[in-house]
């Protein structure tokens, strides 16, 4: 295990499993995560036997969480490094967005940030009863790329995003359910069986 951080990938039958793995920062994502994810998803593209892809967190504490704020300053430090780090980002979330194949989010815990709007980009969200959703870019004193936005807005709708962007507060899974940003909410005994049986009856 990498101590920054891991994305793990493995198949079975015909789902792919995508797993943001840092569970002692809550499954907050690295610019080095955010790479290989992309390296991960264009090989799940371009595998014939590969018909469904699921993302999730390691865990049951976290979906993502968002950035690794330890590595802000080298990571994000200068005007050009935050440039290309958003690019990396945005390259992500947009081949999830666009992926040729259905996609779905399993959420357990807490999806923050830069997790929400990876979740958002999937095709179906199922998530935990304990699990938390927020977007604190408000609270950072952040904006938000258009294109991301854009996202929000096709699942959300227009209210509901200014809500959430407003605010930057947590919403609970009834919220969540209320506002359509999940499908289903499951127990969290039982969302892995739940999430793989949809999965392969897609598949």
């Amino acid at each position: 295990m990498n101590e920054s951080g891991d994305v793990l990938a493995r198949t079975e039958g015909r789902v792919g499993y995508l797993t943001f793995s840092n569970p002692a920062r809550h499954n907050a994502v690295s610019l080095a995560m955010w790479q290989e994810a992309g390296r991960l998803l264009r090989n799940f593209a371009d595998d014939p036997a590969v018909g469904v892809v699921v993302l999730s967190g390691a865990g049951s504490k976290s979906f993502v969480s968002g950035a690794d704020i330890s590595k802000f300053d080298k990571e994000r430090g200068t005007e050009d490094a935050a440039r290309a780090y958003g690019a990396s980002v945005e390259r992500v979330y947009a081949a999830v967005h666009d992926f040729p194949k259905p996609t779905i989010a399993m959420i357990r815990g807490y999806c923050i940030g830069g997790g929400l709007g990876l979740a958002i980009s999937c095709d179906i969200r199922i998530a935990a009863g304990h699990s938390r959703f927020a977007m604190p870019a408000a609270k950072l004193g952040l904006g938000y790329d258009l294109a991301g936005m854009r996202r929000f807005v096709e699942v959300l709708g227009t209210s509901f995003t200014k809500e959430m962007f407003f605010t930057a507060r947590q919403f609970d899974v009834g919220e969540a359910r209320l506002m359509g940003l999940v499908n289903r909410v499951v127990p969290d005994e039982e969302i892995e069986d739940f999430t793989r049986a949809s999965a392969e009856a897609i598949a």
